[in-house]
């Protein structure tokens, strides 16, 4: 898992450091972990100690911290001395919010092709009805 987490963090971490600011390595980290957490693991599932992301990442110790400090807080996790960190209980707001962006972008994608298409929006509209309201969805 720490493999994967290398991977994701690489490019954040990257540009952080050019821009030499520890907050955006923070923020990044938290944003990288809440992608994880919420895309690849279930209610109790533990997540890598501080020390141990933080030397595959090759960030410090203290930044992993404040990510973890900054999901604990916002409820994707839970950290017990001794335990570790788990996923708690998924922000259910947070799930919907980013799968309407995903569902946005694909909207646009749709519309951008009926326009070159000389499809109109009340055609369109008919068949996002008919696909919305189909049995087998």
């Amino acid at each position: 898992m720490c493999e994967a987490l290398k991977e994701l963090f690489a490019d954040d971490f990257k540009e952080s450091e050019l821009k030499g600011r520890n907050e955006g390595r923070t923020e990044g980290a938290a944003s990288k972990i809440i992608e994880l957490v919420i895309k690849k693991h279930q209610k109790g599932d533990p997540i890598p100690s501080m020390r141990s992301l933080a030397k595959s990442i090759h960030v410090s110790v203290i930044t992993v911290q404040r990510a973890y400090e900054d999901l604990q807080r916002d409820g994707f996790i839970e950290t017990t001395v001794g335990r570790g960190s788990f996923v708690s209980a998924q922000n259910k707001d947070f799930i919907k919010e980013e799968k309407q962006k995903q569902i946005e972008e694909h909207l646009l994608i749709v519309v951008d092709m009926a326009k070159s298409n000389g499809i109109d929006l009340e055609k369109l509209i008919d068949l996002l009805s008919i696909f919305y309201l189909r049995e087998d969805s």
